[in-house]
């Protein structure tokens, strides 16, 4: 009801004459860009979708209709579908964090991948998603990702997934659809959490999830012998004040 009333402000189709464009961006009818912003080379934006001030879209990104690109977001080495949502300060595809140890300490490994943000998608305000080494990171259709979250590279995020404030997925690792993240959850690489599986606040998740299993504490476990431990420490912690 209250979209009704108060729905999302559509695109003037106005480019602000600070707004820098590189001659060879596709930009769609009905294209809002504001002030200062920067749309590199070989981009292509869809019609009716929004850019506001100070967004850096880097070379060769694809963005499709009816998106909206918030202030100061920076994104490259991505491909994204149509009606997704990125808030203020989101940064798309900067590298992964992946590196080699050589005879004189570290070395950087290229990220070789895209980030791909299926339709529909939400990225909350200064969250990162890092783009693949060699396959891509996936968000799929419909996910809605809270503020201040990472998504490391090569993870795969099934459809319609909630991930919630200060989570951290790290690269990866696969969620299959409708899961949940809860806030400040932590999850390992290279683990896979099935379809429906919730995963409660401040969890530490080491090993796969099973699809519809429910999951807190850390190391994660069923929410059932979580408070069965909890409430065993507690009678064993009374019964040594005693």
């Amino acid at each position: 009801m209250a979209t009704l009333f108060h729905p999302a402000p559509a695109s003037t189709g106005v480019r602000h004459p600070s707004a820098w464009i590189a001659e060879d961006a596709e930009i769609g009818e009905n294209v809002e860009i504001g002030p200062f912003a920067v749309i590199g080379s070989g981009v292509r934006i869809g019609r009716d979708s929004i850019v506001a001030s100070h967004a850096s879209i880097g070379q060769s990104v694809e963005i499709g209709e009816r998106c909206r690109i918030g202030a100061h977001a920076a994104i490259s080495h991505a491909r994204i579908g149509d009606r997704v949502t990125l808030y203020p300060g989101v940064r798309i595809g900067q590298d992964g964090f992946g590196f080699a140890v050589g005879p004189e300490g570290f070395e950087t490994v290229p990220q070789l991948g895209l980030v791909v943000l299926e339709d529909g998608v939400e990225v909350g305000a200064n969250s990162t998603i890092d783009r693949g080494s060699m396959r891509d990171t996936l968000i799929g259709a419909g996910t809605r990702i809270d503020n201040l979250v990472q998504i490391g590279h090569n993870a795969r995020l099934g459809r319609c997934c909630i991930v919630v404030s200060q989570a951290g997925i790290s690269g990866s690792t696969e969620l299959g659809d409708f899961v949940t993240v809860a806030a400040q959850a932590g999850l390992i690489g290279h683990i896979k959490i099935g379809t429906k599986a919730r995963i409660g606040a401040q969890c530490g998740v080491m090993s796969d999830v099973d699809a519809g299993a429910d999951v807190i504490g850390s190391p994660a476990m069923p929410f059932r012998e979580f408070f069965r431990n909890v409430a065993t420490l507690r009678k064993l912690s009374r019964k040594s004040g005693d």
